[in-house]
């Protein structure tokens, strides 16, 4: 369904860790499914920030993003996010100021606000250790600004007793990261519109909210020197396979993985198809289930390209970030995720 109206696409990777995988599988199956990014034409692949979660191994972006950048050609590899009130800005800054030095033009910084963890895990990044103070969360503008100084070539001047102290992520920075605003609620999009700076909301995990928010960040946008015009693009989760049932079969162990998310029940490895099926959801939490599923792309090559063609339509970005959310069935080669793979692969070649 080429069209010049289609939309770039994007992926998002939580590395997610199946009951039948080591987290050095979950990894090699990051590996190769950027790589099919990579070959087929997606703009930017995007790695999340969780922590304390047995389905999770993204704990650690810029490590994940190193990982990755050195396993693809021509990609964007970035953050989808940095949780900034876990860190130090200045660390935030020389990470990625180094990965930019390393990579350059191929990496982007993701912000985001949220805690990406429980509180217990929560305190224990911000406290536990005396490194980052307890306000972090209520600092997050001040430190946003803080981050874009450090890595500018000029650096940052602190005024101290002793007199002013320049502080710089790197010595010699020749170019600097893509930096982006992340949310899920109208704070960060009110924020991106007054920094200037490119947005994305979450709307593979929300779901509601999405155009009141891309309507703020539009309205409220103070044009900037590098982004004249504001700039965003959309998120969704989606499973494409050659059947609509066999996609809908294999959106089960996210849906279900989603639901005791949702619904605070004990969070384990992501379930295999069949271990899926045989574990039916409460019949109190099938609604639940079937709304987020609706905001879900799930289907055919042809009907999820149309369903991400709408939804770019709908919310005016000529960019989608897909996170591919397909399961493995039992006897998947541990060290792959071939759904998800099948997911990008076929989404991009509906597009061509």
């Amino acid at each position: 369904m080429s069209t010049a109206s289609s939309p770039a696409l994007s992926a998002l990777d939580l590395v997610p860790v199946r009951s039948d995988q080591t987290t050095g599988d979950a990894l090699a199956a990051t590996r190769s499914l950027a790589q099919v990014a990579d070959a087929h034409g997606y703009r930017r692949y995007w790695l999340a920030e969780h922590h304390n979660m047995p389905a999770v191994a993204a704990t650690n972006p810029p490590v994940l993003i190193s990982m990755v950048a050195s396993a693809t050609e021509r990609i964007r590899v970035g953050s989808g996010g940095v949780m900034l009130p876990n860190h130090a800005p200045l660390v935030v800054a020389e990470q990625f100021a180094l990965l930019e030095a390393a990579f350059p033009d191929r990496v982007d910084l993701g912000l985001g606000r949220a805690p990406g963890a429980d509180p217990v895990t929560s305190w224990a990044l911000r406290s536990g250790g005396g490194g980052v103070e307890a306000d972090a969360v209520d600092r997050f503008a001040d430190h946003v600004d803080t981050v874009l100084a450090m890595m500018s070539p000029d650096g940052v001047g602190l005024r101290l007793a002793t007199g002013e102290h320049v502080l710089r992520a790197t010595p010699r920075a020749r170019s600097v990261p893509a930096v982006w605003l992340l949310g899920s609620s109208d704070y960060s999009a009110r924020l991106a519109a007054s920094r200037g700076l490119p947005y994305v909301f979450a709307h593979h995990f929300s779901g509601r909210g999405t155009a009141e928010a891309l309507a703020l960040y539009r309205e409220g946008y103070e044009p900037s020197e590098a982004h004249p015009e504001p700039r965003t693009f959309l998120t969704v989760n989606a499973v494409v396979a050659g059947s609509a049932e066999e996609a809908r079969r294999l959106a089960e162990p996210n849906l279900h993985q989603m639901v005791a998310l949702r619904t605070g029940q004990p969070l384990r490895a992501q379930q295999l198809v069949e271990e899926a099926e045989g574990h039916d959801l409460p019949d109190a939490h099938r609604d639940l289930a079937d709304e987020m599923l609706r905001r879900w792309v799930v289907g055919t090559p042809e009907d999820a390209a149309a369903q991400v063609a709408r939804l770019a339509r709908t919310f005016d970005v000529d960019e989608v970030m897909v996170h591919p959310v397909a399961g493995a069935v039992d006897g998947t080669p541990a060290g792959r995720a071939p759904a998800r793979e099948e997911t990008l692969r076929l989404l991009a070649d509906a597009f061509s």
